[in-house]
């Protein structure tokens, strides 16, 4: 199967298929607050992908927060025992929603330095003239020497013509940056078509798995997925893909795909993972819970859900100091890095990633 969308979509419905056919009882609950909580645990319990990757105990962290229920608790109180119990899982991708609120686990990003200031680059680097589109946009630098493409989410489709156009102008150019910071993600089907723009032959680009059954270790064996070439402009020039902790989900897939590619380097900060594909379901009040089903793993078989990081030797912090006066660190060290490579003659020159 072509696209990444596809497999999820073959796991959820083997996840179905094994849910209608398996020899087991169909649980029902009550609507109240101990029904709608035995519910929502039961759900996460016997569908989550990350219990073992986490260390997480499942059933003492259910008895600690059932122990908090009263039978006379508000809407908003017992939607708070649950979003705190669901925040024990450390999961970006995990939220449970109601007519009056939407759980969020911020901590992925919120403990780390945010390492990006859109307004800066727009300013003192793009000097407010540029080109964009969907969500993505782009100039050269540096004495026409360096691409600058920020790619602000994936919820934006990836137009084909307009990064055609785009890598044709860049042409002459030693090499491009692709800036990912802040970006949340979106579709993955999304990194696939951007990918597609950066490979001449059939490119393995990750595996997945998906639920067998209820048990926390219960998984189908990684399949493995591929990406195809694009038919069109392909840039095989050295690429830095610059990332910051709110690099996340479908982006987060991007970085860790981009970084397997030979002329490649990933910049900046440790991702902010999110690997696992999205699962949905409903308990009985009718609040809707979201959160990770089928792990996706990277080329080499690893698994981002705790972010991708930098290339060794490519690490580097916004000096918060230097912002002031109009400099992001950052984005300077993908530029002089870029300026400073040696390439080859012909248009395949590889990227040196110990410089």
């Amino acid at each position: 199967m072509k696209k990444l969308y596809y497999i999820i979509c073959a796991a959820a419905l083997a996840l179905l298929t094994f849910a209608n056919t398996g020899c087991h009882s169909v649980d029902e609950w009550d609507d109240d607050v101990y029904g709608n909580f035995d519910a929502l645990w039961t759900i996460m319990d016997e569908h989550y992908c990350f219990f073992s990757e986490k260390g997480i105990d499942w059933k003492e962290t259910g008895a600690r927060y059932r122990a908090q229920l009263r039978p006379d608790m508000t809407q908003e109180e017992f939607f708070n025992v649950c979003a705190a119990m669901l925040d024990e899982l450390k999961d970006g991708h995990t939220n449970l929603s109601s007519w009056f609120n939407v759980s969020y686990y911020r901590k992925w990003w919120s403990d780390y330095p945010q390492n990006f200031d859109w307004r800066l680059i727009q300013e003192h680097y793009l000097d407010f003239n540029y080109s964009t589109a969907n969500g993505m946009s782009y100039k050269i630098l540096a004495d026409s020497t360096v691409g600058y493409v920020y790619y602000s989410s994936f919820a934006y489709s990836v137009n084909h013509s307009f990064v055609n156009a785009m890598m044709m102008k860049m042409k002459d150019c030693k090499g491009m940056i692709i800036d990912v910071r802040d970006n949340g993600g979106g579709n993955l089907t999304g990194a696939e078509d951007l990918v597609s723009h950066f490979i001449d032959e059939k490119t393995l680009a990750g595996y997945i798995q998906h639920k067998t059954g209820p048990g926390h270790d219960a998984f189908s064996e990684p399949y493995p997925y591929y990406f195809e070439p694009v038919i069109g402009v392909r840039w095989l020039k050295p690429v830095i893909v610059l990332a910051n902790r709110s690099t996340f989900s479908a982006a987060n897939n991007f970085v860790s795909i981009m970084k397997s590619l030979p002329q490649v380097a990933v910049a900046g900060a440790t991702t902010g993972g999110g690997s696992g594909a999205p699962f949905s379901s409903e308990i009985p009040c009718g609040w809707a819970v979201r959160f990770s089903a089928s792990p996706i793993y990277d080329p080499e078989m690893r698994l981002t859900e705790h972010g991708v990081d930098p290339t060794e030797g490519f690490n580097v912090q916004m000096d918060t100091t230097a912002a002031l006066d109009g400099r992001d660190t950052m984005l300077d060290f993908c530029i002089d890095v870029i300026r400073n490579l040696k390439t080859e003659s012909d248009s395949t020159s590889r990227f040196v990633k110990n410089i």
